[in-house]
């Protein structure tokens, strides 16, 4: 069974919306870790299409404005 992992919550979010199931959701070392059944090995483009989609603008602009909350 092929598999794809990542540390990226928004991400695997996209992912599930496209289609892979989530196989577990966890801590590895100090990191989140989310494996997701990728059956058709399409986890790589898949994570390109969030990057570029309006879900990854939205989610670098959460970041963005979390970080000047926190700035001194």
């Amino acid at each position: 069974m092929n598999q794809y992992t990542t540390s990226d919550l928004p991400q695997a979010a996209f992912l599930m919306m496209r289609g892979l199931k989530l196989v577990s959701a966890g801590r590895v070392s100090n990191k989140f870790e989310f494996v997701l059944e990728d059956p058709d090995d399409l986890g790589n483009s898949l994570a390109i299409e969030y990057i570029n989609s309006e879900f990854g603008k939205f989610d670098t602009y959460l970041r963005s404005l979390k970080k000047m909350l926190y700035r001194p």
